[in-house]
């Protein structure tokens, strides 16, 4: 005779199960239902009245096609997102190859390097809002070079560069760490044997630096574009969208389109796009670092 199901649970199954409920029940508060929620809400249009909210299908997605500034901010989130990637790769790639050699005052080089990444992003905003400015410092020391005051913050070309430097500027010491991180795991023996074969700096770092780093560059890829998609306060205390939606990104245009229109509906299934850019991002993480195992 079958044993039942019920008598193949342990007391250690159990007592997992017990440990497990209470995030399992934080996780399904704060996390599962707010994301079904936000589902349900992209097919309805309305705000939270007494008439509440109506079901309206795929109106919402389909008014999202046809709409030109959506097609706008999808082009900015993405030039946004991959000018912001390859430096916020490439520079903290190579800071973290230089600390981690044996430099004089090496850790607190990495300390100020790192202090970036911690400090908060209305802060950093606000600092780089005057130093942008038409007269502020960065036309004053352009201005011996023959360089005419720029209107950065005013100007549909330079106002989305400034984001992107203050981006990676604040990305570059978290990759840095999570690079240093990975340079720790190649085995430095392998350097050595290099050395004895002839191998000079650079046929190191392409073959045994680069192939010993693609889990770590895979993972900082992809953390650092859901990063730049997920991008507000920059935008919210510098630009505000603008000029002429110049630099309105997804997140800052889901919260101007709940927030000012007061459009729960619309801005749910711009949202709903983001998230689902994000998974999808996740997802190609995963398995990467499947094919990596």
């Amino acid at each position: 005779m079958a044993p039942h199901p019920f008598e193949r649970i342990d007391d250690d199954t159990i007592s997992a199960w017990i440990l497990l409920t209470p995030a399992l029940l934080l996780l399904s508060l704060f996390v599962f239902w707010p994301i079904l929620y936000l589902f349900y809400l992209s097919f309805t249009t309305g705000s939270f009245t007494r008439e509440g909210v109506q079901w309206i299908g795929l109106q919402n997605y389909q008014r999202l096609l046809i709409d030109p500034d959506f097609w706008q901010v999808i082009k900015n989130t993405v030039y946004f997102s991959l000018a912001t990637l390859l430096p916020s790769l490439g520079i903290p790639l190579g800071l973290a190859i230089l600390l981690n050699q044996n430099l004089a005052l090496r850790g607190l080089l990495r300390t100020a390097y790192f202090i970036p990444s911690i400090t908060s992003l209305v802060a950093v905003g606000l600092g780089f809002r005057w130093l942008f400015q038409v007269d502020g410092p960065v036309n004053h020391l352009l201005s011996p070079l023959g360089v005419a005051p720029i209107n950065w913050l005013s100007s549909t070309t330079w106002a989305m560069p400034v984001l992107i430097i203050l981006t990676t500027w604040k990305q570059i010491g978290f990759n840095m760490v999570v690079f240093l991180a990975g340079l720790q795991t190649i085995p430095t023996n392998r350097y050595e044997a290099a050395e004895l074969d002839g191998a000079d700096n650079w046929g190191q770092f392409w073959h045994i630096t680069l192939p010993g780093l693609q889990p770590t560059l895979i993972f900082t890829a992809i953390t650092t574009a859901l990063f730049t998609l997920r991008s507000f306060e920059q935008v919210y205390v510098i630009t505000g969208g603008g000029p002429l939606n110049s630099t309105n990104i997804l997140v800052y245009y889901i919260y101007e389109q709940a927030f000012a229109q007061f459009d729960f509906g619309y801005a749910a299934a711009a949202a709903a796009i983001l998230l689902t850019f994000a998974l999808l991002l996740t997802y190609i993480q995963l398995q990467l670092g499947k094919s990596d195992a």
